[in-house]
């Protein structure tokens, strides 16, 4: 089979495409003939050593695939060959075949197209674990999303506004702006690029202030970080939730006095990891979103595709900030 691996610490010109013998289903494992591999910020940063996890080299990155199973080992009963799946992989995605822990699977089914089924898990994972779980997000309370235009950005504005919320989309030109209207945001702000000064601050949040109201968000999609997360949070109503989600702007430093002022939490979102501490309620989630999907209220935006020899490029279109919604690898296995 066919990789994309990487061998040495880099960006995306590092990454190299080679054969390698096919996997073989272990016990308790599936073989998937890989059909799409969706692209994300973490496959970024884990080919730079700067993502939570470290994998040993070499390893092809590439958190989430969708495809058909091919073969299945001692143990297995939740699938069957020929069976359609997505599967939550950490790494690994961007190759013709991989072997995987059943459990890591989920059926999809046959009207999902394989593309919209490898841009599904992680963005919409994330998100609904976000505001459901750590921001308790409530029907008729406020929600601002920053970044968003972007994969997880767009997913919470969807998801926000299926849980009956106000949705503020946040994005950094009015193009962004209108594509997460177009998915459901009910209005929406075009934030200048940073870093700021302190009047820059100032100015970010009295136009974040002014796109929220007199009243604040109640929760806060932060996709973005640096400067943009304490002027956010200067936007914050009583009781407010920040969600922290990532950081491509930077890790933000922020002054602790405007949780007391603003009675507010910060609150981690860390996906991966709750999905590993609490696999029963990460599947019952995917089941939850399944039938949103089913019912129209989400569906993920593919912007663009690229054939697996062009993984690095697809990786270099992303951390250029450029992209809109989700960008997807395609295989021919």
């Amino acid at each position: 089979m066919k990789a994309v691996l990487s061998k040495e610490v880099g960006g995306p010109e590092t990454l190299v495409l080679e054969d390698l013998p096919d996997p073989v289903a272990g016990p308790g494992q599936v073989l998937i003939d890989v059909k799409a591999c969706g692209v994300n910020y973490p496959d970024v940063l884990i080919i730079e050593d700067k993502y939570q996890f470290k994998p040993p080299r070499p390893f092809a990155p590439g958190g989430e695939v969708s495809g058909v199973i091919s073969a299945v080992g001692e143990g297995v009963t939740r699938f069957k060959v020929g069976d359609r799946v997505l599967a939550s992989t950490g790494w690994g995605g961007y190759a013709e075949k991989l072997a995987l822990e059943e459990w890591r699977c989920t059926p999809i089914p046959d009207a999902m197209p394989f593309d919209e089924a490898a841009a599904f898990v992680l963005t919409y994972g994330t998100s609904y674990y976000a505001l459901k779980e750590r921001g308790v997000l409530k029907a008729g309370e406020t929600l601002l999303v920053l970044g968003a235009a972007g994969g997880v950005g767009l997913a919470a504005v969807e998801l926000g506004k299926a849980m009956g919320a106000r949705v503020i989309a946040a994005a950094s030109s009015q193009e962004k702006v209108d594509l997460a209207i177009k998915h459901g945001a009910d209005s929406g702000v075009v934030y200048p690029r940073g870093p700021f000064d302190k009047d820059g601050q100032k100015a970010l949040a009295d136009l974040i202030k002014g796109a929220c109201g007199p009243n604040g968000w109640d929760v806060a999609y932060d996709a973005v970080g640096g400067d943009y997360s304490e002027a956010t949070i200067r936007a914050a109503g009583w009781n407010g939730r920040f969600l922290v989600i990532g950081f491509p702007s930077g890790i933000p430093k922020i002054p602790l006095n405007l949780t007391l002022l603003k009675s507010c939490d910060i609150v981690g979102v860390f996906w991966g990891a709750a999905v590993a501490r609490d696999p029963k309620g990460h599947a019952q989630n995917l089941r939850e979103l399944m039938a949103l999907y089913a019912e129209g209220k989400i569906r993920p935006y593919v912007s663009e595709r690229f054939p697996l020899a062009r993984a690095g490029e697809a990786i270099a279109h992303l951390s250029s900030r450029k992209a809109m919604g989700k960008v997807v690898i395609t295989i021919d296995a």
